[in-house]
This record gives C-alpha cells, structure tokens and sequence, in this order.
C-alpha cells in the first residue's frame, strides 16, 4: 500500500484506481488500531492527507468518466503519535519512483509538463 501524492492526472488507470483502493485500506487498518509505522518510515503515508488525497483521486475518477461511489469513512487517528500525523511523503521521490516504474503514467507525465507550457 502506498500513497503516491503526485498530481492524480499523471496516473495511469492502473495506479489511479489501485491508489483510491489503497486509501479506503490504509483507513481500515488505521481505524482497526493496527501499526503503520512501515509504511511512514518508507515515504509510503501521509496520514492527514488521506481525506483529500481520496477525494482528488475520486474527482479524476469522474473526469475520467468512471464512477465513484466509496466514500471514506471517518478517520481514527488516536493511537498516531503528533510525529506520526506530521509525517509528509517527499512527492518528488515518489513521482521518480513512479515513472520509473510504469510507462503509462511517464508518458502521461511528460504530456502534462507539455500542456504546462
């Protein structure tokens, strides 16, 4: 599980749906009391991004003419040490990450830093 925290545009379908996915698990294993202190050491959550990065992710879901139809439920972050809740993903670390990984979401990169100018 991870959040990749760039712009949800670049993502491929594969990784707008599977991060949307992820969302509503890291919620489920956050609210169930579980640690997450992995995923924070490894640059893979911001825990109080997770609401509006689900509803970016959603939002390009609509624009991309699919439906979306799972809200997230409401968040329990009492067991986050303040340290744990601060926590950011470095974005431009996890972009190279991701176009290194998948074709699909570097092409649509490239396409975007295109329509930028």
């Amino acid at each position: 599980m991870r959040q990749w925290m760039v712009d949800p545009k670049v993502l491929c379908n594969k990784h707008l749906f599977g991060e949307h996915v992820e969302h509503h698990m890291f919620v489920g294993t956050i609210n169930k009391g579980t640690k997450v202190d992995g995923y924070l050491k490894n640059n893979l959550l911001e825990p109080l991004s997770l609401k509006d990065r689900h509803d970016e992710l959603a939002q390009e879901i609509l624009m991309r003419g699919f439906n979306h139809k799972s809200d997230l439920p409401e968040i329990d972050y009492s067991h986050l040490t303040e340290i744990q809740m601060d926590i950011k993903i470095n974005m431009i670390s996890s972009g190279n990450d991701l176009i290194s990984r998948c074709e699909k979401c570097r092409d649509r990169y490239i396409k975007e830093i295109k329509n930028d100018f």
